[in-house]
Formats: structure tokens, C-alpha cells, sequence
């Protein structure tokens, strides 16, 4: 009688139950690490790729990864998506051989119709990577097969992460290069660009994300054809073009139905109601940098390159107009004060008196301001404060409208009417003057009990300011665009009164030419 060892019996009954899992784990690991090989070959023909594997595919990525870094603009948030999905070269299995890649880089070859640069989106180095797997004996060795295969998929995420970027949020961050930008506006974040690493149709996808503006249309296709503007050349109509472009891809455009906007280059607002202007009327803004636009975006020099405003350029912004003050008091400001107040009084002792500005020290009225010898008062020894009382020569007129804001700016009627017929209006100190103002309070308040209060009260001779609130809040933008379509579709231009077309032309010229820094 045979006797078999205790040991041996349960070698051979772990044999039994457990060869056969350890057989179909081995075999699946195998099936899993060859998956990525046979889908390269089939589609290649090239037998370098039967030895790839997602092991070594991850090292060489890794690799590559680190020295392109310094050159991705996200990067962070590149190498994240691949550390937590393994690795795995999305771009390369899902849009590689059915040519969705491809479809991509044609889109990014024609990105000067959006005045930008096929060179952003690395469009010559996708086609190089693109063709050499597409030969058949393009690729020669393993390391090659890696190497081309991680600067291909890192390529591929980062030119399509800022190819939607740029078009549907802009290639620049407007806060980043203006100084006074006081608008809010929405920027690419990690749940907007993660959407790449998702698409399923590459065509519908890119389509998708071309903006539809008719505005954005129509400036678009006089890009495309090359249109001149009367009185400019092709070359500055161009860029005309080009950078209210890309303002137009910006994520700051009112979302209200109704809502007040202000253009500072045309001197205009409107309020805009459903889509159409309800009113419209000319303003006065502040006063610029270029107002007798001997800058061009032709013709600048090095200073205008970065932004530095004049004093009393009005801000770009968006807030809420909450209230209104009729008959309002003007708190002189102290930069208005030591330049004008107190050189006016120096010359006029009756000047305050004749202007209804009230002297006030320590919070306390001063009764008899024309006894100050102000020939001696200057703006390093001030010690008062100026309030001009409502009346007929009150700088802010019979009204003004109230929103919150950084540059303690508003809109308000003006006794100062003759500005109003000059074509270059950037004249005031940077607040909005108004060229009918009670048609903005009637549009705004509406033909009710507190129109009547506020029409009664302006047309007074003997004022008390009064402060009467919005029914509604209702949004204000105050904005900055020098090219637009009309109603009849044709483009109107206007001169770059601060300036600022030339600091977003400069410096989209140094993102599009990164040689030229």
C-alpha cells in the first residue's frame, strides 16, 4: 500500500483548486498588458509595436513629461489626469487612427481665422507625429515606438486643452494686462479643460466650441477676406480685428435680459432690453492716454506696450445700479481739489462761494472760506475738505446713478451740455456724464410714483438732495470695444482713446510669436 505524504497531499490539492485561477489571473494580466501592443499593430502594421506595453509606455511618459514641463501651460493639471487614469494614452487609442488628430490639426492650421497662431497649438509637430505612425516603417525601435507615442499624447492634451481654451475663453486674462479691469470674467478651470480627455466625436467637438456670436461672425469673415476699413490699411484693419476678437472670446458679455452698457470708445450707452436697445444716448467718459490718438496699433511706442492709465480714465466694470441721488452733494475728491479747487480759489476768493462748495475741517463747516488766504494753501498742507451743495452748478447735475465699484465712479447728469456735441468726449474725470439722464430714470424707474418724485425734484430751483432705490437693481457694464457689426452688419471702428488696444495687441503678439519676446 502506497502512503502519500501529508505535505505532498496538500501540494497537490493547491495544484488542483488553485492552478487553474493562477493560469486565468496570469493569462488575464498577459490579455491586459498586450491589449494596448495588438491594437498598435493591427492598426500600424509595424511589429515594433507588438512589444509595447502600458509598463513601459507609463516610464517613458514620465520621462518625457518632465522635460516638456516647462513648456506646457498646464501641466500640473495634464500630469494629473494621467497619474490617476494610469497612464493611459487616450488621445493616441481614441482619436489617432480614425482620424480625429488630424481633424484636430486642421482646425488649429486655420487658426488665423480667429486672428491667432497654428503655432500655439504646436499644429506642425502633431502633423509631423501624426504621419510617422502612419508609415508603415516610420517608427523603427521600441524606445522610438515610446518616445513617439508620449510626445504625441502630451502634444496632442495640451494643444487641445488650449485650443478650446483660447476660443472659449480668450488666449489672454484681461486682468492680467489692465490695470483698471474691474469686470467679472469667467476663466478655464479643471472641470472645463478635463472635458478633452472625454470627447467622443473630435468633429462635432470642435465645431462645438467655435464661437457663434453673429458679432464674432461677422468680424471673423472680414478677417478671413482680408477686409479694409475706409481710411486704414489692410494691415491695421487686420488688427482691429484681431483684438476685438479676441475680446469677443472673453467670458465677461451680459448673461441679464435687461442691463445698462456703456461703450467707452463710442461715447455711448444703452440700456438693452431683450436682445435691443430701448434707449440710446451719447456720455462723456474719462479722460485718456491717446485722446489725439498719436498712438496707433500701427504706430506705438515702447511705453504704451504695458498699460498705465491717465488718472482719470473711467475703469471697465460691471456692478448693479442700486439707487439714484437727485440733487445730489459732490464730495470733491482730493486729486480734483489740490489741482483745481484750491488754484481756482487762489485766483477768485469767491470762487467756492460763487460755485456753492462748501469748506469743511475736521468734519466741521468752515463759515468764512473767502477769508483763507489760499495763494499759501497747497496740496501738501491741506487740511480741508470740499463738498459741492446741489444747484444749477453742481458738476454732477440734477442726478446721478449709484452702483458699487472699486474706482468710486457712477453715471450722472452734467450742467456742462456743449460736450455733448463733440465727436472725441473723453473729458470728464472718470466718471459716465450722461447726455439725457432723466430718460435713463424713466426707463429705469418706469412712469410710476417715484419717476414723478424724481422728475419733480430736478426740475426745482431750490433743491434738497434726495435718494430714492431701484425697484430693481439693474446691471451696468462699462466696457471697451473698438470694432463691432451694426445693425446692417456693416463694421464700425473707432479711435483707441486709452490706448488699450495696443497693450492686447502687444501682447497677443508676444503669445502668438514667442520668438519676438
Amino acid at each position: 500500500m502506497i502512503r502519500i505524504n501529508p505535505v505532498k497531499k496538500i501540494t497537490v490539492a493547491f495544484l488542483i483548486f488553485f492552478l487553474p485561477a493562477l493560469i486565468l489571473t496570469f493569462q488575464g494580466c498577459k490579455k491586459k498588458r498586450s491589449e494596448m501592443a495588438n491594437v498598435l499593430f493591427k492598426k500600424t502594421h509595424n511589429k515594433v509595436f507588438r512589444d509595447v506595453t502600458p509598463e513601459g509606455f507609463a516610464e517613458v511618459f514620465k520621462k518625457v513629461f518632465a522635460g516638456e514641463k516647462s513648456k506646457l501651460k498646464h501641466a500640473d493639471f495634464i500630469i494629473d489626469y494621467y497619474e490617476k487614469n494610469n497612464y493611459t494614452p487616450v488621445f493616441i487609442m481614441d482619436h489617432l487612427f480614425n482620424g480625429d488628430l488630424a481633424k484636430a490639426d486642421d482646425y488649429y492650421m486655420h487658426a488665423d481665422e480667429h486672428g491667432l497662431n497654428a503655432e500655439m497649438f504646436q499644429a506642425d509637430e502633431i502633423k509631423g507625429l501624426v504621419d510617422r505612425f502612419m508609415a508603415k516603417k516610420g517608427i523603427k525601435t521600441l524606445n522610438e515606438a515610446y518616445q513617439d507615442m508620449a510626445a504625441l499624447e502630451i502634444t496632442a492634451a495640451n494643444s487641445l486643452i488650449n485650443y478650446t481654451n483660447a476660443l472659449q475663453y480668450g488666449a489672454i486674462n484681461p486682468k492680467s494686462i489692465f490695470q483698471r479691469y474691474f469686470t467679472a470674467t469667467r476663466r478655464p478651470d479643471s472641470a472645463s479643460m478635463s472635458l478633452v480627455f472625454h470627447v467622443g466625436n473630435m468633429q462635432n467637438y470642435l465645431d462645438s466650441i467655435q464661437p457663434k456670436d453673429p458679432q464674432y461672425i461677422a468680424m471673423q469673415n472680414s478677417l478671413k477676406i482680408g477686409f479694409m476699413a475706409k481710411g486704414k490699411s489692410q494691415e491695421e484693419t487686420k488688427r482691429i480685428l484681431m483684438v476685438n476678437l479676441e475680446r469677443l472670446r472673453w467670458r465677461n458679455k451680459p448673461f441679464e435680459d435687461k442691463y445698462v452698457i456703456v461703450n467707452i470708445p463710442d461715447y455711448t450707452l444703452n440700456v438693452i432690453d431683450s436682445g435691443k436697445s430701448v434707449l440710446k444716448m451719447k456720455v462723456c467718459v474719462g479722460q485718456g492716454r491717446n485722446m489725439d490718438n498719436a498712438n496707433t496699433i500701427m504706430a506705438y511706442n515702447d511705453t504704451c506696450k504695458e498699460d498705465k492709465p491717465y488718472e482719470h480714465e473711467t475703469p471697465l466694470l460691471n456692478s448693479l445700479i442700486h439707487s439714484v441721488d437727485v440733487n445730489p452733494v459732490w464730495n470733491i475728491p482730493n486729486s480734483i481739489a489740490n489741482k483745481e479747487i484750491i488754484v481756482e480759489a487762489a485766483k477768485d476768493r469767491f470762487y467756492l462761494a460763487n460755485k456753492g462748495i462748501n469748506v469743511y475741517q475736521d468734519e466741521k463747516l468752515v463759515p468764512n472760506p473767502e477769508d483763507i488766504d489760499w495763494t499759501k494753501i497747497t496740496k501738501e498742507n491741506l487740511p480741508y475738505e470740499f463738498k459741492q451743495q446741489p444747484g444749477a452748478d453742481n458738476s454732477l447735475g440734477k442726478i446721478k446713478f449709484l452702483f458699487n465699484n472699486k474706482s468710486n465712479v457712477y453715471l450722472h447728469d452734467t450742467p456742462a451740455k456743449s460736450a455733448f456735441s463733440w465727436k472725441m468726449r473723453a473729458v470728464s474725470h472718470g466718471c459716465v456724464r450722461l447726455g439725457d439722464p432723466q430718460a435713463l430714470a424713466l426707463n429705469l424707474f418706469g412712469d410710476g410714483e417715484k419717476y414723478k418724485t424724481i422728475a419733480t425734484d430736478m426740475g426745482e430751483d431750490n433743491p434738497d438732495p434726495t435718494t430714492i432705490y431701484l425697484p430693481k437693481k439693474v446691471p451696468v457694464y462699462i466696457t471697451y470695444i473698438t470694432c463691432w457689426a451694426d445693425e446692417n452688419g456693416g463694421l464700425q471702428f473707432r479711435d483707441d482713446v486709452y490706448g488699450l488696444d495696443i497693450v492686447l495687441y502687444d501682447h497677443l503678439q508676444r503669445l502668438l510669436h514667442p520668438e519676438m519676446n
